[in-house]
């Protein structure tokens, strides 16, 4: 990466931009020399299981941000047909984000945007229960969610309000 006091972009080591500012918990950009949150590595391929198990720990870790990292991971390395449902799982750890950092639009427009994508993927010939996770359960979770965001003014405990990916706590 480049010295962030040039001015200079960030780059990484294929010299495509990317920011070396930390980064909090829930993804948000810290001032340089700050300490944050571990980065997920990008491009990381893993078994749908891996991926499944990664992701519900940083979920329960309150780091919906990183979960999301995780499976758009599996949604660019992952085979065509499951695209739909790791993107979605994507959404809404991504949704997820925006409501704890307090986004109320964002949040719950991705956290219903999420719930279509695994709906309409679980509707085609993958079955309601792919690779463990509990389709239905997270599309209810994401739409009940998204409800009460709009319905507050504030943000939503990341930790909290993380969902199990397999189906109830």
């Amino acid at each position: 990466m480049e010295d962030a006091g040039t001015g200079a972009r960030d780059r990484d080591a294929e010299g495509r931009a990317r920011s070396a500012r930390p980064r909090d918990g829930l993804g948000r950009p810290l001032p340089y020399g700050e300490r944050g949150v571990e980065r997920q590595p990008e491009g990381v391929v893993r078994t749908p299981r891996e991926t499944v198990a990664e992701a519900q720990a940083l979920l329960d870790a309150g780091k919906p941000f990183h979960a999301h990292e995780v499976f758009e991971d599996a949604w660019k390395s992952g085979p065509e047909t499951e695209r739909t449902l790791w993107r979605g799982l994507a959404q809404l750890a991504v949704g997820l984000t925006h409501a704890a950092r307090g986004n109320v639009t964002g949040g719950a427009r991705l956290l219903r945007r999420g719930a279509g994508a695994v709906e309409e993927w679980a509707g085609g010939d993958g079955g309601p229960r792919p690779h463990g996770i509990d389709v239905d359960g997270l599309a209810r979770w994401a739409r009940e969610l998204a409800g009460r965001v709009e319905g507050s003014a504030g943000s939503v405990d990341a930790k909290g309000e993380a969902p199990r990916l397999g189906g109830s706590r």
